[in-house]
């Protein structure tokens, strides 16, 4: 399956958790902003690409929220779930020169990424 750019620049929000921590929660009057998405790693590498997403998720400015969850019934495919206090500090996230080095380890093992889902998160269990 052949990875489009813009499938790759959407799926690899989920490899922007790792260069960080999550912060303190966002402002009461601020609009949190959460992504959603399927990665299939290519067969095998599962947990070569989840070790990857999973490394150093702590100190990322702006990050509440970052989850990677194995699908259970494709034994390939991850789920990943975060939540920011902003688009914008997502956003800032992609340009930062560990999430741009995790990105380029993170590329060879994906196999394909559903299209992901962007949400307005209001809370929940677990948000910092």
């Amino acid at each position: 399956m052949e990875l489009l750019r813009r499938d790759f620049i959407a799926g690899s929000t989920a490899v922007a958790a790792l260069a960080g921590t999550a912060q303190a929660g966002a402002p009461a009057n601020a609009a949190m902003y959460g992504l959603i998405g399927r990665m299939t790693a290519r067969p095998g590498q599962r947990g070569a690409l989840a070790e990857i997403l999973l490394g150093g998720v702590s100190d990322m400015p702006g990050c509440l929220s970052y989850i990677v969850a194995e699908d259970g019934e494709n034994a390939d495919a991850l789920w990943i779930t975060e939540v920011w206090e902003s688009r914008e500090a997502h956003a800032a996230s992609l340009s930062l020169p560990a999430v741009r080095a995790a990105i380029a380890r993170a590329r060879p093992l994906i196999a394909g990424m559903d299209n992901g889902h962007s949400t307005r998160p209001i809370g929940g269990h677990g948000l910092k």
